[in-house]
């Protein structure tokens, strides 16, 4: 399976300048994985990542705040042409931030500020395989802390490393035990999917 992993880092700020390199080694690694990656469609560290996918032949997606490609560019002034397809949201930040996470399945956390922290516990109280790049600045090295103070739920879906090849392959660890149950070929084969006139799917069957 294709996983879709989501960066969140900041998009500007002090880690962005020091913290730069792991978030592209971070996206090089994702799309050398094989998965998907997703980020705020933003500047900073998810740029950063993003790039980097796209430059190892990778698949990236972003979301955007904006309901429109015009306000993406005009009102937000955030970038294009690192992104295979964007989905403008319309739900402005906060909205974004949620949308982002559930719509991934598993978030890894670079650097960071406020917006990034949001994600992450929006990942948490999901339930959701959540990777966090010690090292990296910001929220990502305030979270140990965190979570060691505030008695946070599904502390066992939080894996913490300070390389990002590793993290990526724990955080893809994670998600092939999570599924380790779905067999996709025999999902393929389910009646909602069958067709008995499918010439393709069924060659025996010839349409009259």
């Amino acid at each position: 399976m294709k996983y879709s992993i989501c960066v969140s880092g900041a998009a500007a700020g002090d880690t962005v300048k020091a913290s730069k390199n792991l978030a592209e080694r971070l996206g090089t690694a994702i799309a050398k994985e094989g998965h998907i990656l997703t980020t705020g469609a933003t500047v900073g560290l998810p740029y950063y990542a993003a790039r980097a996918a796209k430059k190892a032949d990778g698949t990236s997606i972003g979301f955007s705040p904006a309901s429109s490609l015009r306000e993406h560019l005009h009102k937000y002034r955030l970038p294009i042409g690192v992104f295979d397809f964007v989905n403008f949201t319309g739900m402005h930040y906060v909205g974004r931030d949620i949308h982002l996470v559930q719509s991934s399945d598993a978030i890894i956390t670079v650097g960071g500020r406020f917006g990034s922290l949001h994600e992450f516990t929006t990942a948490v109280e999901s339930r959701m395989p959540c990777g966090v790049l010690l090292e990296s600045g910001g929220t990502a090295d305030v979270i140990p802390y965190l979570m060691n103070t505030l008695e946070p739920p599904n502390k066992d879906m939080v894996v913490f490393d300070d390389d990002p090849e590793r993290l990526v392959k724990k955080i893809v660890s994670m998600l092939d035990k999570e599924y380790a149950d779905i067999d996709t070929k025999d999902e393929l084969a389910k009646w909602f999917l069958h067709d008995p006139e499918d010439t393709e799917r069924n060659p025996d069957v010839r349409k009259g």
